[in-house]
């Protein structure tokens, strides 16, 4: 089972869908800066604004980039590393089904109270801005 596990519906196509996955300047407005390129092997960083707890920087290597149905990279943060998958899949109703999965928190994280599920939380806000800017 993923240590998170989330589905979140849009009207807009798969293609679209998949363009704000993979798109540096589109993700950037609904995730943070970031140097993505859809390439299996590149190495890039999301760059978030610092606080005192954390960096703001999240060291990711693409695994999978499979158009337009499945994307996968590394998320190493602050000690933590773990895996961030998406799935996409468009219904014959117009929905596209995007599938988010992250997986791989240490057994020290998922002991620590709302370690997981506030990343759950961050992620349920991420999708939220996804869903703004797929409305653009």
């Amino acid at each position: 089972m993923a240590d998170v596990s989330l589905d979140f519906q849009f009207t807009s196509s798969i293609n679209k869908v998949w363009t704000a996955l993979t798109d540096s300047d589109i993700l950037a407005k609904w995730i943070w800066e970031n140097d993505f390129k859809p390439i299996v092997g590149h190495k890039f960083q999301f760059r978030a604004e610092p606080n005192k707890w954390w960096d703001g920087i999240v060291n990711c290597e693409v695994l999978v980039v499979d158009e337009p149905n499945k994307l996968s990279y590394t998320w190493e943060s602050a000690g933590e590393s773990t895996t961030v998958t998406w799935t996409l899949t468009e219904g014959s109703d117009g929905i596209t089904n995007l599938h988010l999965e992250q997986n791989g928190f240490s057994e020290e994280t998922k002991a620590r109270p709302g370690a997981v599920e506030g990343a759950k939380s961050s992620w349920m806000k991420i999708g939220e801005e996804l869903k703004k800017v797929l409305a653009e």
